[in-house]
């Protein structure tokens, strides 16, 4: 049974293919005892009734004045007087010589085979079971024994009966027994399921929790449960407590950190702008690389920090909508047209903050490239790791060679100076994509520009 079980098995199947396995091994035992008893029980009974005619027998052997051996009475078994019953008895005087047989008229005539052993080295009163080849070739059960009665001579009595009705008893039993086992054995069965449903509800119940939980449904394990996973409910509320205590600390740290940078920087570009040499031009233009760069580094620690907090969801179709009002209004001069497709109750785990940002970028390059077209679809898709949303953003602009596009991931390279921006905005969008264990690719749009295929978790 434990050969069965793999590694990966959930507890509850573990414990009922335990307890089924086990409790088939002991009905299989109690079984075969049960049988062996019984059949046993039953052989010794049919010894002993034996044992009663055979003294019947005894009893009434008598041997008149003539020195003849008298006719046995009646055993008040029918089956002694019909031919070939599989019933007989057999009564032969072994001394004096010669030997005189008696036997009953179900025999038939036919005497029953003598033992292979030699009869005048048996005690006289001993008697033996054992098993022969009847007249009919059916195996007979023979009680003998060998009296002595004195100058009258020595006799041998044997009693031989088919053991036919005991073996269909024991198979009568042995039928009833394995009817009465497998029906107790899908009671057992029955009941283990229900042990086990039962007794891992608590389990289920703290896993649905901790669902709602990572879910964003809830902040914490809540109701009560069995002593033995209270305190693991509680170490998870602690964790949790702890984890967005860390994350908090996390955020304010690098809102100092952000504050302490830029006013520095700040103070070095009005220093710069008094001055019009060319290393005040260089020492403005190195200050907003330097800013460009704080920036982009502090977005994602905020975005690391984020990503590490339990149970932030958002729902997608708010903010998406949105940004998609928005730029339609930025670029309504050059008349171009947003169109969204897919279904809206779709879900992102993480921060809204973040999900804006990298939407809004994917959407305000496609506008800067876009002749007058613009399809956002959005779709759901599963995966080996879990849940994912697929935003995919195709446009009608020149598109982009396939041997550029991983250049355009690059942090701070811009392929084309005559468009507004840093060149960070894609950069930002695949790495706060990465963060959270989604991904960014560019592809052909069947529109002939570029398709962006952002992947995000999802839930």
């Amino acid at each position: 049974m434990i050969a069965l079980m793999r590694k990966d098995q959930s507890i509850a199947t573990r414990l009922f293919l335990s307890a089924a396995g086990w409790s088939t091994v002991l009905l299989l035992i109690a079984g075969i005892f049960l049988v062996t008893v019984y059949r046993r029980n039953s052989e010794r009974a049919f010894d002993s009734r034996l044992g009663l005619y055979l003294s019947s027998l005894v009893a009434d052997l008598a041997v008149g004045d003539d020195n003849q051996l008298n006719e046995p009475g009646r055993l008040g078994d029918p089956q002694f007087d019909l031919a070939q019953s599989g019933w007989y008895w057999q009564v032969t005087r072994l001394k004096p010589e010669p030997p005189q047989i008696r036997q009953s008229l179900s025999l038939s005539g036919v005497r029953l085979p003598w033992p292979s052993e030699n009869l005048s080295d048996k005690h006289p009163a001993s008697q033996r079971l054992y098993y022969i080849d009847g007249p009919d070739g059916r195996r007979l059960r023979v009680l003998e024994r060998i009296i002595d009665i004195g100058a009258t001579g020595t006799f041998l009595i044997q009693i031989a009966v088919t053991n036919e009705a005991v073996e269909e008893q024991i198979w009568n039993f042995k039928l009833a027994l394995v009817i009465t086992f497998m029906l107790l054995s899908l009671a057992l069965v029955g009941t283990t399921a229900l042990q086990v449903r039962y007794g891992l509800q608590p389990l289920r119940r703290l896993q649905g929790e901790v669902a709602q939980i990572r879910q964003g449904d809830a902040e914490k394990i809540d109701g009560q449960f069995p002593q033995d996973l209270a305190p693991l409910a509680e170490e998870l509320n602690l964790l949790i407590a702890s984890n967005r205590e860390v994350v908090d600390r996390a955020r304010t740290q690098v809102g100092n950190l952000a504050h302490a940078l830029k006013t520095p920087l700040s103070v070095i570009t009005n220093e710069a702008d008094r001055e019009k040499t060319q290393f005040a031009r260089k020492v403005r233009e190195q200050t907003q690389v330097m800013r460009d760069q704080v920036t982009y580094y502090l977005d994602r620690a905020r975005a690391a920090a984020r990503s590490t907090v339990v149970g932030s969801v958002l729902d997608i179709n708010e903010p998406l909508t949105a940004l998609v009002r928005t730029f339609e209004k930025i670029y309504r001069d050059r008349k171009v047209r947003f169109q969204r497709k897919g279904p809206t109750n779709l879900r992102f785990r993480g921060e809204k903050q973040d999900f804006e940002e990298m939407a809004g970028n994917l959407l305000d390059n496609a506008g800067k490239w876009a002749k007058s077209r613009i399809v956002i679809e959005t779709a759901r898709q599963k995966k080996a790791e879990g849940e994912f949303l697929d935003i995919v953003i195709d446009d009608d602009g020149p598109g982009l060679p396939p041997e550029l596009r991983q250049e355009a991931l690059t942090r701070g390279r811009r392929l084309d100076e005559t468009k507004p921006g840093s060149g960070l905005g894609l950069s930002i969008v695949n790495d706060l994509a990465a963060t959270y264990g989604g991904e960014l690719t560019l592809e052909d749009s069947p529109f002939g520009g570029l398709r962006v295929r952002l992947t995000l978790p999802s839930v």
